[in-house]
């Protein structure tokens, strides 16, 4: 049974359920044809981590959006 977890940062504007369901069906296709894996036994997890919880270049993520808008 493949397992598949991927981790996306929320946003000011959320990933829409629609979205996160595209990826659901389209991370499936590729495990269905490159692994040959029946869907059914595909599972996919998606992981949204708020960005106060991950960083980047040794600043959390929340800075360096804040930094990155101003003028």
């Amino acid at each position: 049974m493949p397992l598949v977890t991927i981790r996306i940062a929320r946003r000011a504007t959320p990933t829409t359920a629609e979205q996160k369901a595209k990826l659901i069906a389209g991370v499936t296709d590729v495990v269905q044809s490159v692994l040959d894996k029946r869907r059914e036994s595909v599972t996919v997890i998606i992981d949204e981590v708020d960005p106060d919880n991950w960083g980047e270049g040794g600043e959390p993520v929340t800075q360096r959006r804040a930094k990155q808008q101003r003028p």
